[in-house]
């Protein structure tokens, strides 16, 4: 018996009338694929919640480096020529941070002032992930602030509303005192994640100067083509195009603690679904013993007619093989079909479970909380972690079913023969 023959003959079992054993092989099947779909789905989901956040912390808060100078801290752009002058470089841009109250119609709240060139709202990243709810998209005058949404609705400001900062600054006896410093809401901003943006208060880069000028801090906030795979050897070309005064930081390193988070969490999710999939592996062992005993007269057969007792193991292990691939591609193939219309799926159980909840009077219902995950999560297929899914749940079946398997090679026909 050739190697050809196991192959048609395990298919033949795996999709042959259930009687003959095939209900064994299709019943794994099935639950290899329903174990697949929930983690196929998490990792879309957990992929995409991870770049949407640290898309958004990139184009509109860190920016892919920064460059801080430990010199001419107040003046960075005496740099910017031969900055913006290397390749790959898309932009960049002197800011300046800083800490502050805002006083507004309804209340006050801590907020991070952000002083930047107004240029830097017009590039493409920063337009891609900014909404404005209201007013315009950026401050046009050293007096105008755009505000986060969170931010404006805490202290109930409005476009067009005029707001207080308050700053600390040094006198010139050397004793800090409090600044108030009214400025007009340009405009309310969002950049579709809360925790982001809900302390923004952004403004032009010469009303930071005057603002915190005793409190501020400095740097130049770049992107580059490629900030996921070319931040760290752009880091290195900075440094050799930089005098020893300055400081280049990737956002691997500014956010390393963050997405250290994400990324663990990611790979617990997929640990814990990893573990679901090992149980169904089990399944397949379980179903080849079954089938094995279920075609004893069949292996009788073989052997009978001169097969020798690899060939013989190797029609079970073809048919986990078979029963891996078959449940592979249904449960990746459903996982992928849920997990890229995971957004209107979730919009439609808010909408039922809402209408139930109104029957009760009680609220609308939620599934993903906005203060916490994106309003909309960005659907990434990990194409290189599904083919790695695939081939990890193929190879536990086959392992799983290797015992089974080779105690049926081992089976003498003369003992299997005499039962029938």
């Amino acid at each position: 018996m050739k190697i050809g023959s196991a192959f048609f003959i395990a298919l033949r079992y795996l999709l042959g009338r259930a009687h003959e054993g095939g209900r064994y092989l299709r019943g794994a099947a099935a639950g290899i694929a329903l174990s697949l779909i929930p983690i196929v789905v998490t990792l879309i989901v957990a992929d995409g919640m991870i770049r949407g956040i640290t898309d958004r912390y990139l184009e509109l808060g860190t920016g892919h480096l920064q460059i801080y100078s430990y010199q001419s801290i107040r003046q960075p752009e005496e740099v910017l020529p031969r900055i913006e002058e290397l390749p790959g470089i898309k932009g960049a841009w002197p800011e300046l941070n800083g800490l502050g109250v805002l006083l507004g119609p309804d209340g006050s709240k801590g907020a991070t002032i952000r002083a930047i060139e107004k240029s830097f709202w017009d590039d493409e990243g920063s337009r891609k992930y900014l909404r404005i709810l209201s007013g315009e998209a950026k401050p046009e005058t050293d007096r105008d602030v755009l505000l986060g949404e969170e931010l404006a609705r805490s202290i109930g400001a409005e476009a067009g509303s005029t707001v207080r900062i308050m700053t600390i600054r040094a006198s010139t006896a050397g004793r800090t005192i409090p600044r108030v410093t009214p400025f007009t809401v340009r405009g309310i901003i969002s950049s579709g994640y809360r925790e982001l943006d809900s302390l923004w208060c952004i403004m032009t880069l010469e009303a930071g100067r005057q603002l915190l000028a005793d409190s501020g801090g400095a740097h130049i906030t770049v992107k580059i083509d490629d900030p996921y795979n070319g931040a760290e050897s752009m880091v290195n070309s900075l440094y050799e195009i930089l005098d020893m005064g300055y400081g280049v930081y990737s956002w691997k390193t500014l956010q390393r603690s963050q997405y250290s988070s994400y990324e663990s969490t990611r790979q617990l999710l997929l640990f814990i679904m990893t573990l679901i999939v090992l149980v169904a592996a089990v399944n397949v062992s379980s179903a080849t013993s079954m089938l094995a005993i279920e075609r004893q007269r069949d292996i009788a057969v073989f052997k009978a007619s001169g097969a020798r007792p690899s060939l013989t193991s190797g029609i079970f292990l073809w048919g986990a093989f078979l029963t891996g691939l078959v449940g592979s591609v249904f449960g990746i193939t459903a996982g992928l079909v849920l997990g890229c219309s995971v957004n209107g799926i979730i919009r439609a159980l808010e909408t039922v479970l809402s209408f139930f909840s109104g029957i009760f009077h009680a609220g609308p219902v939620t599934i993903l909380d906005s203060s916490y995950y994106l309003e909309t999560i960005p659907i990434i297929v990990n194409w290189n972690a599904i083919f790695l899914i695939a081939f990890f749940t193929i190879l536990s079946s086959i392992l799983a079913s290797w015992f089974p398997a080779h105690r049926a090679g081992k089976l003498k026909p003369i003992e299997i023969l005499r039962k029938y």
